[in-house]
């Protein structure tokens, strides 16, 4: 006889035990494999720039490329880039001010629901859902608890205030020019 509604549980513990990259979110494991495309990587790498650059005289806040944050016993997340204005342990456990996910096929309805509400409920100030293919980025800014839609954007600035530091993002440079 088989069991209805059976699931597995994972918690960090078990995480750090596995092989390749993996997130855990509220005991549940997704797989991040294959590692991303090219223009996945092309776009990521020129966020992540583009933010470290513009945080340079910023002493308080620094952006961080593909890292794990571990953010209960159940959940661990490897956002594409974000910015943090503290100073992290060996571990990095306080939410993020500012994450960008990229989207790809395998992914898109985790971006856009799953990490939505998680970042959402953990206080994330800005949540960016960057879509390769048609060269545009959501951008989601937390007011009162919840996300409102700052607006979509393709080849505009948008200022990202983040109280300790103020970056003036350029979307326009996160395309690759042919």
């Amino acid at each position: 006889m088989l069991v209805k509604n059976y699931t597995e549980y994972y918690t960090v513990e078990d995480y750090q035990h596995w092989q390749d990259d993996w997130e855990l979110i509220y005991g549940s494991p997704y797989a991040m494999a294959p590692s991303p495309m090219v223009t996945h990587q092309n776009i990521n790498m020129k966020i992540a720039r583009q933010l470290s650059e513009k945080l340079d005289n910023c002493p308080k806040c620094q952006a961080l490329f593909e890292i794990d944050w571990e953010i209960s016993s159940d959940t661990v997340v490897k956002p594409d880039t974000l910015v943090i204005c503290y100073e992290p342990d060996e571990k990095l456990t306080k939410k993020p001010e500012l994450i960008f996910e990229i989207i790809s096929s395998s992914t898109v309805r985790r971006d856009e629901t799953l990490k939505y509400e998680l970042y959402q409920q953990e206080g994330v100030e800005f949540y960016v859902i960057v879509y390769p293919k048609k060269q545009v980025a959501k951008v989601y800014k937390l007011k009162d608890g919840r996300y409102i839609k700052a607006s979509d954007f393709s080849d505009e600035m948008y200022e990202f205030d983040m109280n300790k530091c103020k970056i003036d993002f350029d979307f326009s440079k996160i395309w690759r020019v042919r």
